[in-house]
């Protein structure tokens, strides 16, 4: 799509259920979650799409039904995902394109927002079966600690400058500080709305944006009391 007119330039047929999606700046590719062409949901895809030539160039096929957010490590040359699947963080080898390792997160269902912390090898996951903050050694898979967070989250995002962690959920943003690579607290819960799930993080602005949705994933209204569509906008402090 074009930025200066918005017309459409060209498409490219990608599997159903396409969800989540992460560009990588270095190498130009946009990895895109999808269902796959298996009957039963057995697998899924990660998509590669070359932004350079605007193709679609290989995929990545992973076991489970759906997998959601993604980081890049780009020293490394590898991708981590949360695996709603199979319940793990699995990493995969961006050069072979081959699932390398997985790691479970014992009794956790429902992964959603995944974060990397590359200057202290750390990846950060969140599951809403239970309302957990999970952090994990890239180096060895291990857990490293665990908090309880936001229900019902979605979002999550690494402030590395004020090495602090926010989610959102329905009804509140958690707000974790990272007092070292091993030691975590849970700052607030900051109140925020109905399913204030979908969020960014502008570091530039030192501001985080969260959406309220005020409909189900039928897009139907919610019957709930003072529900809104909205933007909320926070200003993160020092």
């Amino acid at each position: 799509m074009s930025g200066e007119n918005y017309q459409i330039i060209d498409k490219i047929k990608l599997p159903n259920g396409v969800d989540e999606a992460i560009f990588d700046p270095v190498n130009q590719y946009f990895y895109v979650e999808s269902g796959s062409d298996e009957p039963g949901g057995k697998t899924h895809f990660i998509n590669i799409i070359d932004a350079k030539n605007f193709k679609l160039v290989g995929h990545i096929t992973l076991p489970g039904k759906t997998s959601n957010a993604m980081a890049v490590d780009h020293a490394a040359g590898k991708l981590y995902l949360n695996n709603s699947g199979t319940s793990e963080v699995v990493v995969v080898d961006l050069g072979t394109r081959q699932m390398i390792a997985h790691w479970p997160l014992p009794e956790a269902h429902n992964l959603n927002g995944l974060e990397f912390d590359k200057a202290n090898h750390r990846v950060f996951s969140a599951t809403r079966t239970p309302a957990k903050f999970w952090v994990l050694d890239t180096d060895t898979g291990k857990i490293v600690t665990s908090l309880p967070c936001t229900d019902y989250n979605d979002h999550m995002m690494f402030d590395a400058a004020r090495k602090r962690i926010y989610i959102t959920g329905t009804e509140t943003l958690t707000v974790i500080q990272q007092r070292d690579a091993d030691h975590y607290e849970h700052l607030a819960d900051v109140p925020a709305g109905y399913r204030s799930k979908t969020s960014i993080f502008i570091p530039e602005l030192n501001r985080v944006y969260v959406a309220l949705s005020g409909k189900d994933m039928s897009g139907k209204p919610l019957l709930k009391p003072g529900v809104q569509m909205a933007i909320k906008i926070y200003q993160v402090q020092p």
